[in-house]
């Protein structure tokens, strides 16, 4: 398969929200119920670190990091996520869009990115390791899931090997 990882776009968001909606109606992605509107995702997420997996017009996947917290001292850290549309999985989308999002924010001066998965994601879990993510903790029934029922949480750390 054929495919570029590129900076994502504005223009691109009526894909990625179709990509994230999808990811939520799995009910293994996300504690989220619904898509936000551009203008909330925007300020939600860091300017750097947003990534998208494109063969020609079509998004594929999506990638992008949010702050773990505001507090100075915590700026070389953040929250990833990655999403994959369905029809693409398996086919290296993943693992492609997160070692680029990892080589990204090494070079933008971050020294540690955080995963939360929802344990039944197994899928998502073993990308994380492929990519160098470790398990440093679970958080026992820390959210619902869609359909109401209580989940645990994996957390996934990797550090970066350039800004320790």
């Amino acid at each position: 398969m054929n495919f570029i990882i590129d900076e994502m776009k504005e223009s691109d968001w009526e894909q990625v929200s179709l990509i994230y909606h999808e990811g939520i109606k799995t009910g293994v992605a996300t504690f989220e119920k619904d898509v936000p509107n551009w203008d909330a995702w925007d300020e939600g997420h860091l300017k750097v670190g947003r990534l998208v997996a494109r063969s020609d017009d079509a998004v594929l996947g999506w990638a992008a990091l949010t702050p773990y917290s505001n507090r100075c001292i915590y700026g070389g850290v953040a929250e990833e996520s990655i999403y994959i549309k369905q029809a693409y999985k398996g086919q290296g989308v993943g693992k492609a869009l997160l070692t680029a999002l990892i080589q990204q924010s090494e070079e933008s001066g971050f020294w540690t990115l955080q995963a939360g998965i929802i344990r039944d994601n197994a899928i998502s879990i073993a990308l994380h390791k492929k990519c160098g993510f470790r398990i440093v903790g679970i958080r026992k029934k820390i959210g619902k899931s869609i359909n109401g029922v209580w989940t645990d949480v994996v957390l996934m750390e990797r550090r970066s090997t350039l800004n320790r």
